[in-house]
């Protein structure tokens, strides 16, 4: 039930969701919708929590990191299938709750916050040890290089909102990992 709440608001957003859109997809009446999750802000926390789980978390919680070019290719191949695989040019449900809340909803933007956080620690502990290796440039910083893969990830789960094709994907990749290796 939780998996359809997450695809239900990825697909509309939180504010063109209605409880009647979340009682016919997720197969509830609107009392055991009520019961189980109160309102629809907290079951929309619920689920933007459970895409993170989902979704995010395995990417940055690899673990076997040998190949530091590799993992940043992974980050940009995970944003890539994730696009490919969906039909509805939905984006990326973070992003999309980004945009559409953290101005006007703290906790959405406290959540949004630590997931991005989280990220660019992530892609800065991964360039570091590239730069430690030999594999990446020393000419920026492993914060600031971290930050503009974490930006072109970014920018890219926007675009494949109305365009998602393979061959720009690599164009993306090549372009940030030429930057990375200086």
């Amino acid at each position: 039930m939780l998996d359809r709440a997450v695809n239900l608001f990825w697909r509309k957003g939180y504010n063109a969701t209605s409880a009647q859109d979340l009682v016919d997809n997720l197969g509830i009446s609107r009392s055991s919708l009520y019961d189980t999750y109160g309102d629809k802000h907290t079951l929309f926390v619920t689920a933007l929590r459970q895409y993170r789980k989902d979704k995010i978390d395995p990417v940055l919680n690899k673990t076997d990191i040998e190949d530091v070019e590799a993992y940043i290719r992974f980050f940009f191949e995970s944003v890539q299938m994730e696009a490919l695989c969906d039909s509805g040019s939905k984006g990326c449900f973070l992003v999309n709750s980004v945009v559409e809340l953290a101005p006007v909803d703290s906790e959405i933007a406290t959540i949004a916050n630590a997931i991005m956080h989280d990220t660019e620690e992530a892609l800065f502990k991964v360039i570091e040890t590239g730069q430690e290796k030999g594999v990446f440039t020393k000419k920026y910083s492993a914060r600031s290089l971290a930050r503009f893969v974490f930006n072109s990830l970014n920018g890219l789960r926007v675009t494949v909102k109305f365009d998602a094709d393979k061959e720009m994907f690599e164009d993306i990749v090549a372009v940030c990992l030429s930057t990375l290796s200086g």
